[in-house]
């Protein structure tokens, strides 16, 4: 896989931008999550953004914003603001090429040719923006739609990244074992 792109432009229904742009946050921003989900259908997805919802506040402590990208049309992903209110950005890839080029096709395999429901598993991403351009810092592809990171585990990772940073700040060269 190519490097996936650390800007894009998607229609957003939620908190933020329309259209949300990564290059386009507030520079106090230095981590972005993205959360790219199923499908409008995927009830663990539902169940996802609003976990990350009642937890919004533990990642703006951390300098990161949260983006749930959805492979659906935009009507559908206002389907779900209208539902759940959800206090950060909201995003519809309705052509998948944002979760195509994050490596996450909507149809995979030799099955996914005939029905949907073989394809796209969830995936979380961590871009820091701390270095020009952002990088990927960290990549969870999930192998069932039941595999996802939890929130203390994104939490702890963000840490994680934000500790490596003081580290180099204090002039402590020290690698970390990821």
């Amino acid at each position: 896989m190519d490097s996936p792109p650390t800007d894009f432009s998607l229609p957003n229904v939620a908190s933020g931008p329309d259209p949300f742009s990564i290059d386009e946050l507030p520079d106090e921003i230095d981590f972005v999550v993205l959360f790219f989900q199923r499908d409008h259908y995927c009830t663990n997805c539902r169940k996802q953004v609003q976990t990350i919802a009642d937890r919004i506040e533990e990642f703006h402590d951390r300098d990161a914003e949260v983006v749930s990208i959805v492979p659906e049309p935009i009507e559908k992903v206002e389907e779900w603001q209208a539902k759940y209110d959800l206090p950060y950005p909201l995003l519809a890839d309705p052509e998948a090429d944002v979760g195509a080029a994050y490596d996450q096709p909507v149809r995979f395999g030799i099955l996914g040719r005939f029905s949907d429901f073989f394809g796209r598993m969830p995936e979380v991403v961590i871009l820091d923006r701390r270095s020009s351009p952002p990088e990927v810092a960290y990549v969870h592809k999930g192998s069932s739609t039941f595999d996802r990171p939890s929130i203390d585990d994104l939490l702890g990772e963000l840490d994680d990244l934000r500790s490596d940073m003081t580290d180099t700040v204090d002039g402590d060269d020290k690698i970390s074992e990821q």
